[in-house]
């Protein structure tokens, strides 16, 4: 049976959900297909002769392969970045590739990196693992912000790109402003020179924001509570996710499962009681944030004082997803201003309100996701 292309994938995906074409997705999708032909039709080289590997031992020469050159593709928030990029790898007819949000992946790293202390090289060891697994890997949302990624960033890569690993990655950020303001950033800088070496760079530069363009069609927060709000939130999943990439299963974060609605395409779907009643830290809230660009929370309800620990983590929960300009779509049992009755965390709730508020707005709605 015939491989169906990315550009047959994204004609398809136009057709069936009423899409207009958009000049710039259809670049971004032929140079994919460019990429996926060049991909499929790839063959490995034939073992090296024992003369061969003899000159590259007294040579003390690594055999590496060159990669076939990948993609960066970058552009505002809401463009379908990541959307072209699934297609992508949704197309190629082969098991041995990988699609992960670039968060997650460097934790990852982090972790392996832990396993193998005491190695003589383990970024060496964490890339050939990297390369025996997948021949092209898919990073979203790649945003670097801490600089123990980034000092590791310029080795990571250098090592994949030795071993033949294709890399096309998502971003909001052309290559040269990854990084712009971090510490020892010419550090970093080797790392950006191998991403424009082994991708090509191309933006996204449609004038339309498809998410933004969705969210203010309808309200982002429902109140009341009755089937009205709910069946919001699952319209503005099933706009904001492909039925193959939706999950009806717990998420991982810091180890631990968080039983959710759904989740999929950076979109997570939670029940309040779940994320707020159950005891949960600041740290599983900002690591939430991280992974997903758009929150779904159900059933919020309005708080007391005798429900003062409830209240306090919705506060840090607010907060997290606020300072990562992740979207929230919510079914409240009341406006902002009346959620919360009691007198202890008067004050701190405050702030809460103002961030609700604030989160229905065009002007926080269009803000790019801080990974």
């Amino acid at each position: 049976m015939p491989e169906t292309t990315p550009q047959e994938a994204y004609r398809s995906a136009l057709r069936r959900q009423h899409f207009k074409p958009d000049p710039a997705q259809a670049e971004a999708v032929d140079e994919l297909t460019r990429l996926f032909h060049e991909l499929i039709d790839w063959r490995p080289p034939p073992p090296p002769t024992l003369a061969a590997r003899l000159l590259e031992r007294v040579r003390s020469n690594k055999q590496t392969l060159e990669p076939i050159r990948g993609l960066y593709l970058w552009g505002s928030v809401g463009r379908g970045k990541t959307w072209l990029m699934d297609l992508f790898f949704d197309a190629l007819p082969f098991a041995e590739k990988q699609r992960v949000h670039f968060h997650r992946f460097m934790q990852g790293v982090h972790a392996d990196l832990a396993r193998l202390k005491g190695r003589l090289n383990p970024l060496q060891e964490v890339a050939s693992e990297t390369a025996a697994r997948c021949r092209v890997l898919c990073l979203d949302e790649m945003q670097v912000n801490d600089i123990t990624d980034a000092m590791l960033m310029g080795g990571l890569l250098e090592a994949l790109f030795e071993r033949g690993v294709t890399l096309v990655t998502t971003s909001n950020i052309a290559p040269d402003g990854l990084y712009r303001s971090g510490i020892q950033r010419d550090r970093f800088t080797p790392a950006i020179a191998l991403i424009k070496q082994h991708c090509q760079v191309l933006e996204l530069a449609s004038p339309t924001d498809y998410r933004l363009r969705r969210l203010e069609q309808a309200p982002v927060y429902a109140t009341p509570l009755d089937h009205k709000a709910e069946s919001l939130l699952a319209d503005y999943f099933a706009d904001m996710t492909t039925p193959e990439h939706r999950r009806h299963e717990p998420i991982i974060v810091n180890d631990r499962d968080i039983p959710t609605l759904a989740w999929g395409d950076g979109v997570v779907w939670l029940d309040f009681d779940v994320i707020c009643q159950l005891p949960r830290s600041k740290l599983d809230y900002v690591e939430l944030a991280r992974l997903f660009h758009t929150l779904l929370l159900s059933n919020l309800r309005c708080l007391d004082d005798e429900r003062s620990n409830i209240a306090h983590r919705l506060i840090t929960l607010i907060d997290a997803v606020y300072d990562c300009n992740v979207k929230l779509m919510a079914s409240a049992e009341a406006p902002p201003t009346q959620l919360y009755s009691g007198n202890d965390l008067a004050f701190e709730f405050q702030r809460t309100v103002s961030r609700l508020i604030e989160m229905q707005s065009h002007d926080y709605l269009a803000k790019p996701h801080l990974a």
